[in-house]
């Protein structure tokens, strides 16, 4: 009797992220005959309502872009700016150290981290408007229905919602999340309970002030955002409590264009975004490693834990050295890049050498993903955050505000110090990677100093041991973000006691799936392939069915 076969239609587009409901609205767009970046901005505004610590019109994001009818690969990026009204010795005095995990400076009263004075310039708006001008298919009040539905339907906190909500970081010197949701009546009206804890998994929010907001930016486009009646709620609620954004900072802001950050890995090319954008630190990696042949060394094994460890270190030092604003602080890329340098690096690694790295400052882990690829071959990665959450939620707006003011380090004279205007480096790294000029591959992730790490083992899985994207992704994982190497519960003991014999601390973490939470698809051959992170709850969703003729789409 012959096997059953199972016939599955291969999707022609596909759209991957952390949140259910999110990639739910991105599938239905592409359904529809939306387009990769219709998909990409349907998702991420519903991803902002339903993961509302982690992200949403008040926060800020890079996306990558690659367009098959032009060639053009393209950085938009839209990372937050320190208002005008900063000064870079505002907070020095009351500086008390760096968070101890590298996530942030700890200020005297938590002013840099917790209300109105932590919020930056949002930018992810203005990423949002130029990009659908460019690229975007569907009418721009289309893409915000799905997000504008949820909020006003409601939506059931899910296990990774209720664990950011629940979240208690005193230990490494940042405030408990429940201190942001509790900030403003309207945090606590939305979510918290009776009793004043966090609405736990399967209670309901409803949140139709954010539903009535995205209305109106849906009517009246972003610049209702930047320089319209939101501004001035914005504005106004700044004003009346000391805080830093003004009108010309929401008015002033744009978005930064640029070619990606380019290097080839095994003869394949990656394009990810430059500095202030995390890509620099994933491109350094690769560099270096493309001296080893890695697959003999047995995939996370002892030696080959230690060789991608010390290619981390190096490549997070140099970013701590070298790397911020490149408009106050000019990158050495050249120099990092260069095969001179790896070569150097890479010996220093066969000699045994131990690479120093103290501790690495970086955003927040509050951040979220998405990556879709269209049957035309447009190809869209997007990683957006709040960096750290302010608590602020201008009255009667229904979002959330960023606290990016916790990534600047309050000491003048560093990359990373207060400066007005100033972008600070932020670890998002969305990319693509191309066979030729076919793109094979997209790829972003959530998780802060993790995202470089988590990635580059996500992108050697796929590329030098041969997996598949969820395999890839789901694959244990480790981390050395500091001196000491931190690995999943998922890798052997026995191999923990080699790596610690070679000299080397090493801390098992509990959990099965740590350091950040990788997202991408493959599209080798036309095929596509998607992955999502297990630790999350998002997932893949391919579109197999042609759109319809005639969609009636207002």
């Amino acid at each position: 009797m012959p096997r059953p076969t199972r016939r599955v239609p291969l999707a022609r587009a596909m759209i991957t992220a952390p949140q259910p409901e999110a990639v739910e609205a991105g599938a239905a767009v592409l359904s529809e005959g939306g387009n990769a970046l219709d998909a990409v901005l349907a998702c991420a505004l519903t991803q902002g309502v339903v993961d509302p610590m982690m992200c949403g019109i008040g926060g800020l994001g890079t996306m990558v872009l690659h367009d098959p009818a032009s060639g053009r690969t393209e950085v938009i990026d839209g990372l937050s700016t320190c208002p005008a009204a900063c000064a870079d010795d505002m907070w020095a005095a009351d500086f008390e150290r760096e968070c101890a995990d590298g996530y942030g400076y700890v200020v005297k009263g938590g002013v840099n981290e917790l209300g109105h004075r932590a919020v930056t310039t949002p930018g992810i708006l203005r990423v949002f408007a130029h990009a659908h001008a460019q690229y975007g298919q569907l009418p721009w009040a289309r893409l915000f229905a799905p997000a504008i539905a949820v909020a006003e339907q409601g939506w059931m906190i899910r296990p990774h919602v209720a664990t950011m909500f629940t979240l208690d970081e005193t230990a490494v010197g940042r405030l408990p999340m429940v201190a942001k949701l509790a900030l403003t009546a309207d945090g606590r009206r939305l979510y918290l309970r009776a009793d004043g804890t966090p609405k736990r998994p399967g209670d309901t929010v409803r949140n139709p002030e954010l539903a009535a907001t995205l209305g109106g930016i849906a009517r009246d486009g972003a610049e209702s955002f930047y320089s319209g009646a939101i501004a001035a709620r914005m504005v106004a609620d700044m004003a009346a409590h000391g805080g830093l954004l003004s009108a010309a900072d929401l008015a002033g802001f744009k978005p930064r264009l640029s070619r990606p950050l380019d290097i080839t890995y095994r003869g394949r090319r990656l394009a990810v975004p430059p500095p202030p954008a995390g890509g620099i630190v994933l491109a350094e990696m690769l560099r270096i490693l493309e001296r080893f042949d890695l697959t003999a060394l047995g995939h996370n094994s002892a030696d080959y834990i230690r060789i991608v460890a010390e290619a981390m270190k190096i490549a997070g030092a140099d970013k701590e050295a070298h790397i911020g604003d490149p408009d106050f602080v000019p990158p050495p890329l050249a120099m990092l890049l260069s095969d001179a340098y790896a070569d150097r690096q890479a010996a220093r690694i066969r000699a045994g050498e131990k690479a120093k790295l103290t501790r690495v400052g970086a955003d927040s882990k509050d951040t979220t993903t998405i990556s879709c690829v269209d049957a035309a071959g447009l190809v869209v990665s997007l990683t957006h955050t709040l960096g750290v959450p302010s608590g602020v939620i201008p009255p009667g707006s229904g979002f959330m505000l960023n606290g990016a003011m916790n990534w600047y380090d309050p000491r003048p004279g560093r990359p990373g110090s207060i400066a007005p205007g100033k972008r600070r480096f932020s670890s998002l790294t969305p990319g693509i990677i191309f066979e030729g000029d076919t793109p094979v591959m997209t790829f972003g992730a959530p998780g802060g100093a993790w995202i470089g790490v988590a990635l580059l083992q996500v992108v050697l899985n796929v590329l030098d041991w041969g997996m598949g994207m969820q395999e890839a992704v789901s694959a244990p994982r480790f981390s050395a973000t500091t001196d000491e190497i931190d690995i999943s519960n998922r890798i052997p003991r026995a191999v923990q006691r080699e790596v610690e014999a070679m000299g080397y601390t090493v801390r098992r973490w509990p959990q099965s799936y740590p350091f950040a939470a990788p997202h991408g698809i493959t599209m080798w051959d036309g095929v596509l392939e998607g992955g999502a992170d297990p630790q999350r709850d998002g997932y893949v969703a391919g579109i197999s069915s042609a759109p319809p003729r005639n969609p009636g789409i207002a």
